[in-house]
């Protein structure tokens, strides 16, 4: 394939990760599943089939759920092997090998180690907020007017990106001077398996993600000899039982999962957050009534989870044929199970394509999966997502998106969907 032909085909796929949603409205009301080349599947695009496919996991597997979309050049192949190489995880197995992935998560993502991780996550965000913009904040009250203090910041960078690594950094157990590291290995492990770099920057991003598994490995050792009470002690203890020195293999399966816990604790959450604002802040009757009624507040996660999915979806291969959606599928058939599409299915939703925090709350969305592999960290997720809206509705009600600047520009990914940068002033 030329170079010319490869960048068309980049250019083609970066613009349907950017916008999906037309291309899912043109699916949902098509007979039978459509082909889309630019992810080489089959887009499962209405709500009732997207939720067959979840449920149906022996017919359906995850084994290719977290496949790179870009081919890795020798200049990265030649640096991973340094690190700690693939190992299933709990959202790429299924039957007995998931449950025993999904189990230490069901137990460390409890709804008590949630309730016991907020005060930590409200005071980091209280932080976060206090160093962008304290002029404008003070404690538990506004100094003077908001709108006199103005102020500008970028919220990407600022807030979105950093509450959630602090968070899930808190939960595994990680030194606080070790989550901006880890965060930025676990970025990095997404440029280098799904956007389009050059050989060299492929290098540098995999010497990213090596140093990061490396930093993880010493987590995992420390803590079969030393066990606390976090979430890396308990993957530990519940994939290498027992008190004996862990073997090789097991420290690659424990270092693919904790890697594959932190880098979805604090990607899809950023997403989430980022994309909130984004959809609050464009609407300003949305967000001034967001302001005056902070009983919208649970309302309007959902809405926001609903209305733009930070996980678009997931892929799934066929391991027998089936008929979905009245389209025969060959064993091995790979389809795209479009979450953020079941979402606007006009089938379900009434004005499915208009975001509207009056919409009594609803949690049946798909925005956090359904069936065997519906997201452990829903609980978490939706708790930094409305700490965040009660914190900004109540400090910054003058927050508005920045006009001098362009309007934001969604980054070419269905993992982790959300604004590039959010910029706004008060």
């Amino acid at each position: 394939m030329s170079a010319g032909h490869e960048q068309a085909e980049q250019a083609l796929r970066d613009a349907f990760y950017r916008d999906p949603y037309a291309r899912y409205a043109l699916a949902r009301r098509a007979e039978g599943l459509t082909w889309v080349p630019e992810v080489d599947a089959w887009l499962v695009a209405r709500e009732g089939d997207v939720r067959e496919v979840l449920r149906r996991a022996e017919d359906f597997s995850s084994a290719n759920a977290l496949l790179p979309d870009v081919p890795l050049s020798e200049a990265a192949l030649g640096v991973l092997p340094r690190g700690f190489g693939p190992r299933p995880t709990v959202v790429s197995s299924d039957g007995a090998a998931h449950l025993r992935y999904r189990a230490p998560l069901n137990r460390g993502l409890s709804s008590g180690r949630i309730a016991a991780l907020m005060p930590y996550a409200r005071e980091q965000a209280r932080e976060l907020v206090d160093a962008f913009a304290g002029d404008a904040f003070a404690g538990d009250a506004l100094v003077g007017d908001a709108l006199a203090a103005d102020g500008s910041a970028e919220l990407v960078e600022a807030y979105a990106r950093r509450l959630p690594g602090l968070v899930i950094g808190r939960l595994i157990g990680l030194d606080p001077a070790d989550v901006p590291s880890a965060v930025h290995g676990g970025y990095r492990a997404e440029e280098l398996f799904f956007r389009p770099l050059s050989p060299p920057e492929q290098a540098a991003a995999a010497e990213d993600v090596v140093a990061l598994q490396h930093v993880l490995d010493g987590y995992v050792r420390d803590r079969r000899a030393h066990p606390r009470e976090d979430l890396c002690s308990d993957l530990v203890a519940a994939l290498a039982p027992g008190d004996g020195e862990l073997t090789l293999e097991q420290r690659h399966e424990i270092v693919a999962n904790l890697q594959n816990l932190l880098i979805a604790g604090f990607l899809t959450t950023s997403a989430l957050i980022s994309t909130a604002l984004l959809h609050l802040l464009g609407d300003r009757e949305q967000w001034l009534l967001l302001c005056s009624d902070p009983t919208l507040i649970g309302a309007a996660v959902e809405e926001c989870a609903r209305f733009d999915t930070a996980i678009q979806g997931f892929r799934r291969v066929t391991t027998r044929p089936v008929t979905l959606g009245g389209t025969k599928l060959p064993a091995g058939a790979t389809v795209l199970v479009a979450y953020a599409s079941a979402n606007r299915d006009e089938r379900r939703y009434a004005q499915a394509d208009r975001f509207d925090i009056r919409r009594p709350a609803d949690r049946r969305h798909l925005a956090f999966g359904h069936g065997p592999h519906n997201c452990p960290g829903s609980r978490l997720a939706r708790a930094q997502l409305h700490l965040t809206l009660e914190l900004f509705s109540q400090a910054l009600p003058g927050l508005r998106l920045d006009p001098r600047r362009p309007p934001p520009s969604m980054r070419p990914t269905l993992i982790h969907r959300s604004p590039e940068t959010l910029h706004v002033t008060w």
